[in-house]
């Protein structure tokens, strides 16, 4: 049940109009609520509610009843504004905990679940969430995934079941990736739960190397320490504390703590609630399904809730007792220790060995049917460079594409060898290695010709210096230098780059002048000018925030 308080700007000090929701406020109206400011229709809580509510509500999420027998709230617009740590052993219902707040607020915001054991797959049969099996996706198709769940606003599920430790990790860590580096114009609020957050985020080091532990940890410290000011709520469920990382687990403004054995686990959770430590001994006595609250989205004050029921359940629930089967134990013996299938052994096919009159008749047919193929005819200076400029026309018609920029090479060298083929020149279709190098002069605006000049060999040795998909960017801030045109935008950059993100753009300048190459400089007026060291080419000052368009693109 999620009820919607609608709050008056006046004596209540809620500060939201009856524009917030207008059509609750017109159910207010319908059933007769007064209006204490005439902007809002105003529901008065149950005293109960009053003394577990932190502040006024405008979207309050039924998450069960405390022990007094109220409505144990949840404000939802203040969870998005902070962020929750669930902990229990296990057994301790925190799985139950995350699924009652997933369905009750899943008609108000967008989700996302981090699911390693495949227990919130069901959520997509009644609620709509789009499941995907990491499994089946690489990791670059899952930071994609994660980037287009969040600029469409569709709940998903990420199922880890299957994987190991070590993939569970790589295959989150991209996915969040994904949600994380979306466009700022896309930063809708989005609730992210990540169930066994120790897995994903440990305290120590594991069997896992250390690139995966590098990456998971990454994105979940980015989560919970930036995700905030990005529409991301995180919502981390751990069995334990002391396993998961701490500059995870301190970003965390609420707490629901469940059941738990361990002294030193209740002495901490007991520190977290604002509790002495002689009530920490309560945590043992916390049955299935109960939990400690607080926070400014559940209590001022240390709270005890149960949590309601759900209108699904995981694939695997609470194990229950069987009856034993009833077979004898002769039969059992004979099943279980039965002797293995036999391996099947193919014996190698033994080939007769062809008599050698026959070989050599064969042989004398062979010599007598060869006939000398006729030689390539010479291809003339001109021919040659006619067939360079063809093949250069159709990358430039490749690259003028909108979406070249952000294709994946091999996608445009297939492209690139249909047209070729199209137009006759499938003698001449360069190997992959030998494209690469042609986009990469594509990109910075080079044709054949420029490149057999002294001064771009020059230019090219230095590029090499530089990784494959930088050299395009070198190339061209080259390419204005020489020419003395204003120096690229951070937009042209990143396209050159193959990326969306400016802010990419602006760390692969900097990275390209650590290493000796460039020098960037700013003027009074926020122009920047690129310098290529030795060569002393400059470019003119230019914009660095100006638009591709108005800048015009130097890439193609």
């Amino acid at each position: 049940m999620v009820n919607r308080w609608l709050l008056s700007t006046g004596a209540a000090g809620g500060g939201r109009s009856c524009r917030t929701f207008p059509h609750i406020c017109a159910q207010r109206r319908a059933s007769g609520h007064r209006c204490s400011t005439g902007r809002a229709w105003v529901a008065k809580p149950h005293a109960a509610q009053e003394t577990f509510l932190s502040r006024d509500m405008t979207v309050a999420i039924e998450m069960g009843h405390t022990t007094a027998g109220a409505p144990a709230n949840l404000d939802l617009e203040e969870l998005l504004a902070t962020r929750l740590l669930v902990q229990g052993n296990s057994g301790s219902g925190k799985s139950h905990l995350l699924r009652r707040l997933l369905e009750q607020s899943a008609p108000w915001v967008q989700q996302t679940i981090v699911d390693p054991e495949g227990d919130f797959v069901s959520l997509g049969e009644r609620y709509g969430h789009l499941v995907i099996d990491a499994e089946e996706h690489t990791e670059r198709g899952l930071q994609a995934a994660g980037e287009r769940a969040r600029i469409h606003r569709v709940s998903t599920v990420l199922n880890l079941e299957g994987l190991d430790a070590e993939n569970q990790m790589r295959r989150a860590a991209a996915f969040l990736g994904g949600l994380f580096e979306v466009a700022r114009d896309h930063w809708y609020p989005m609730l992210v739960v990540v169930d066994e957050a120790q897995l994903f985020a440990p305290a120590v080091a594991g069997e896992v190397s250390d690139e995966a532990r590098k990456l998971s940890l990454g994105a979940m410290t980015n989560l919970m320490c930036r995700g905030r000011k990005r529409g991301l709520a995180g919502i981390i469920a751990t069995q334990r504390l002391a396993k998961l990382a701490k500059n995870v687990a301190a970003e965390a403004s609420n707490f629901l703590m469940g059941r738990t054995f361990l002294d030193i686990d209740m002495a901490r959770a007991a520190d977290l609630l604002g509790m002495e430590r002689r009530q920490a001994e309560a945590f043992r006595d916390l049955e299935r399904g109960q939990f400690m609250a607080l926070g400014p989205a559940l209590s001022r004050r240390p709270l005890g809730l149960r949590i309601g029921p759900t209108d699904t359940s995981p694939r695997n629930g609470t194990p229950r007792l069987m009856a034993m089967p009833e077979a004898a134990l002769e039969d059992a013996r004979a099943i279980i220790l039965a002797a293995p299938p036999p391996e099947t052994v193919r014996t190698p096919r033994r080939v007769a060995s062809p008599d050698l009159l026959d070989q050599l008749m064969a042989a004398k047919s062979a010599a007598l049917e060869i006939r000398p193929e006729p030689a390539e005819p010479q291809i003339s200076a001109e021919d040659l460079a006619e067939r360079r400029e063809r093949v250069d026309r159709v990358l430039r018609a490749i690259l003028a594409q909108p979406d070249a920029g952000f294709r994946v090479i091999g996608v445009l060298y297939q492209e690139f060898v249909v047209r070729c083929r199209i137009e006759g020149l499938a003698s001449v279709v360069p190997d992959l290695a030998e494209f690469r190098r042609m986009l990469t002069r594509a990109r910075a605006g080079l044709g054949s010709e420029t490149t057999q000049d002294d001064a771009w060999r020059d230019v090219s040795v230095r590029a090499s210096l530089l990784p494959d998909d930088m050299q395009g960017v070198f190339m061209m801030i080259a390419r204005a230098a020489k020419e003395g045109w204003p120096c690229p935008s951070d937009a042209a950059i990143a396209r050159a780059y193959g990326s969306h993100s400016l802010r990419r753009a602006r760390r692969l300048l900097t990275y390209i002048e650590e290493q000796g190459l460039i020098v960037c400089q700013l003027d009074g007026t926020g122009k920047r000018t690129v310098t290529l060291v030795e060569l002393a080419w400059a470019t003119a000052p230019g914009d660095p925030n100006a638009e591709e368009a108005q800048q015009g693109s130097l890439a193609f």
